[in-house]
């Protein structure tokens, strides 16, 4: 951090609370929009792969076409770290502004390659191909995204206004895993289960497609942020940065993969893995399911501007603190209402709790993940450890949960959920408060 006088800084701060601040909406909406376009294509992937996945593997046997259906997503998550690596270096070294056209062009792409894809009947094995390739470009540019949007989010933010802009991060992705749900419901109405599977599941890819067009259109007059134009000579002075960031800030690469744990897990269980384990395992009706989660869901992104705004006021700690201490103490006991027979309430309760709670960390994410690293580091830094976490935890949940099923024991899964809550609130614990602090 540059040498300064402390008093003049806080005059400063205290003077830029004071007069008015006019959001640049638009420059937030287009820093965040590649990320919503890749979970709006993962939540129609999820969707509609019961359609599509005898259209694109073999229709002879259904289930090694759904395992291979799975199985590519699956892959193309483990991708997410190389991604991270290669576009975090690449927005040190090129510029967020660049590294982010890359990343909305890869997903575009990807979503218009499923879009059109031959079908198995077409053209054999050189349909599932085309879709692996296609949804790796989608998860390494995922792993691209999430690291050179947050750097972005954070470097053009006042210092006392960083939390409330990176909540637009999480706004964009929360709407558009609305949105995708809310056209699945449509479509799944307003189609039959043939017109489904023979065409109607490209549509959402397509609207993923229009979506990264329009995302590549607001990115376009972006500029770049200062604070990449005055250190980028110190990332091409660089060498081997990726182990620079663990010789030489091995805490924060400690920290980020801390609470990176809760986070992925955070994620998955309520905006996957619970709709599953309440329609499957304890035979809750589908509907009553699925609206509770959009209420749960449309909170999510509600409260995601307040919490940016009270990290800003009350500082980071408090906000991930409860988050963690909660999910850890609480997890278990709500779970217990998600059994046969629970009703709408039962579900809503369950849903708002985990994503009310969730929006604390999802708020900030972008900022706490910033401020852990140097200018010169922070798209490497975010995008290799931060993806690997995601992989490790997020890729490996469906394989927990499906061995404590085998074994009758879904429910131990919120006991593994409690234990990496209580993982991260003692890694919180170690961490600074970075309210109002100037981004290295």
């Amino acid at each position: 951090m540059s040498e300064h006088d402390p008093s003049s800084t806080r005059a400063t701060q205290a003077t830029a609370e004071e007069e008015p601040h006019k959001l640049p909406v638009r420059t937030l909406i287009a820093a965040s929009v590649g990320n919503a376009v890749e979970w709006f294509d993962w939540t129609v992937y999820a969707t509609f792969s019961i359609y599509f996945a005898t259209q694109i593997f073999s229709a002879e046997n259904e289930s090694l076409a759904f395992i291979g259906t799975f199985a590519t997503y699956a892959l193309a998550f483990f991708f997410r770290p190389l991604g991270g690596v290669l576009l975090g270096r690449y927005a040190d070294l090129k510029g967020r502004k660049q590294a982010m056209l890359l990343t909305i062009t890869l997903m575009a792409g990807g979503s218009l390659v499923i879009a059109l894809l031959p079908t198995y009947a077409m053209v054999g094995w050189l349909a599932p191909i085309l879709l692996l390739l296609a949804r790796i470009a989608q998860g390494m540019s995922l792993g691209g995204e999430v690291s050179n949007a947050s750097a972005y989010l954070a470097e053009i933010a006042p210092p006392a206004r960083r939390g409330r802009y990176s909540s637009f991060f999480y706004i964009s992705t929360g709407t558009a895993v609305l949105i995708a749900s809310l056209l699945g419901a449509l479509l799944a109405v307003t189609l039959t289960d043939d017109q489904l599977s023979s065409w109607g599941w490209r549509i959402p890819f397509l609207i993923g497609a229009l979506l990264g067009v329009v995302g590549m259109w607001l990115r376009r007059d972006m500029a770049e942020t200062e604070q990449y134009e005055e250190n980028a000579e110190k990332a091409r002075a660089l060498k081997n940065p990726l182990m620079t960031t663990v010789r030489e800030h091995p805490k924060a690469v400690g920290q980020l993969v801390g609470f990176t744990l809760l986070n992925t897990l955070s994620y998955y269980v309520f905006f996957s893995a619970m709709t599953p384990y309440a329609v499957t395992a304890n035979g809750i009706d589908a509907s009553v399911v699925f609206w509770a989660l959009s209420v749960g869901t449309a909170l999510f992104v509600v409260l995601q501007y307040p919490f940016g705004w009270a990290a800003d006021r009350f500082g980071r700690k408090p906000q991930m603190l409860v988050w963690s201490g909660a999910m850890a103490l609480l997890i278990v006991p709500v779970s217990t209402l998600v059994s046969p027979g629970a009703g709408f309430g039962s579900m809503l309760v369950v849903f708002c709790f985990g994503l009310g709670l969730y929006a604390m960390m999802a708020s900030i994410a972008p900022a706490i993940m910033s401020e852990l690293f140097p200018t010169e580091l922070r798209g490497l830094g975010i995008g290799a450890w931060y993806n690997l976490t995601v992989a490790i935890f997020g890729g490996t949940a469906p394989l927990v949960i499906q061995y404590l099923g085998d074994a009758g024991r879904s429910d131990w899964f919120f006991i593994y959920v409690a234990g990496g809550a209580a993982i991260t609130f003692l890694v919180v614990l170690t961490l600074p408060e970075t309210k109002n602090s100037v981004l290295r």
